[in-house]
């Protein structure tokens, strides 16, 4: 017999947008259910192909969001961002584009 869908699925974690700093002076921004995990797989080289390249040095925040659909649509408008507004973008309240 099947294990009740509430027991079979992990519980949901909220999404967030990350920015980090690489070794050559770059950011990285990029979205997770999991900061932690996500963060230890680019040290060890099994993040994002960018971050394998460059390493990173440090998270510079986060901001999270209700859902995966929500942090995407942040991360393609942060990813636009000129690198001076990046790190501000995460630092407004939710409300604020």
């Amino acid at each position: 017999m099947a294990a009740p869908a509430t027991t079979a699925r992990k519980a949901a974690k909220a999404w967030c947008l990350y920015l980090i700093e690489c070794r050559n002076g770059h950011y990285y921004a990029g979205i997770t259910n999991d900061l932690d995990a996500r963060m230890q797989a680019h040290r060890e080289g099994r993040g994002a192909r960018y971050t394998r390249a460059n390493p990173p040095l440090r998270l510079l925040g986060s901001r999270p969001y209700a859902d995966r659909a929500s942090a995407t649509r942040a991360e393609c408008l942060v990813k636009r961002l000129p690198r001076s507004r990046k790190l501000a973008f995460l630092m407004q309240p939710e409300d604020d584009p």
